[in-house]
């Protein structure tokens, strides 16, 4: 994955709504928001920091720590296929030749 003329390798969840890109190395992450393209590329937020990831085999949900006293998250579900958020029906799938260009 590219940004800014760096190569990332990013840890990859999908929710029903958006892609998450967490840069393990760098303790960063953004998301690549579905069926919100602006021209022919993807929506993008920046890179933020966060200082854990919870994720929960049992419920597909996980957790993203935005601050080290853990104050501060952000909560959502992994889409699967038979997804109890959404009842299965993704926003948008994106290739991967996408995501590598939303940087």
């Amino acid at each position: 994955m590219k940004g800014h003329d760096e190569e990332v390798d990013a840890f990859v969840l999908e929710s029903c709504n958006s892609t998450w890109l967490f840069d393990t190395e760098r303790m960063r992450f953004r998301r690549l928001l579905k069926g919100a393209d602006v021209g022919r590329r993807p929506t993008t937020t920046e890179w933020r920091p966060y200082f854990g990831l919870d994720l929960d085999p049992g419920s597909e949900s996980f957790v993203v720590l935005l601050n080290a006293e853990g104050t501060r998250l952000l909560r959502s579900w992994r889409h699967t296929h038979r997804c109890t958020q959404c009842g299965g029906q993704a926003t948008a799938e994106l290739s991967l030749d996408e995501l590598r260009h939303a940087g």
